[in-house]
């Protein structure tokens, strides 16, 4: 399995701006399709962006125009940058790996059954 390790939640005023970070184990990084999701009390865990080998993005509908996922290979890193962040972001952030990707779609890595491997989360409040 990867390992992933997130960083950069906290406590953020409505408005404001967070950097997540995600570093992954494994020699063949390069080749993982990598996502975030989130989970809000009493919610399901929602899809927020996925990135692929080639840098292809996607994201969910609800963060689009305001959040940008990215990765750094060389540090087997993936990062999202969150911007104009709103109450409703506050959520417990999740990034994910797929080490093995057959066959990539949009809806596709929207699913959670899509990844192998979990990091244990990253806090992110925002204030109202």
């Amino acid at each position: 399995q990867v390992q992933l390790v997130e960083s950069g939640g906290g406590l953020v005023q409505a408005g404001g701006s967070l950097r997540l970070s995600c570093v992954a184990s494994g020699r063949t990084f390069s080749s993982y399709v990598m996502s975030w999701f989130r989970q809000a009390p009493g919610k399901e865990r929602e899809f927020v962006a996925a990135i692929n080998w080639s840098a292809y993005t996607y994201y969910g509908g609800s963060v689009k125009g305001r959040f940008t996922i990215s990765r750094d290979n060389a540090k087997n890193t993936v990062y999202l940058q969150m911007n104009s962040l709103k109450a409703e972001d506050s959520a417990v952030y999740y990034c994910a790996a797929n080490a093995n990707p057959i066959l990539e779609s949009r809806t596709g890595v929207a699913k959670l059954s899509y990844y192998d491997d979990w990091g244990q989360g990253t806090q992110v409040t925002v204030s109202s």
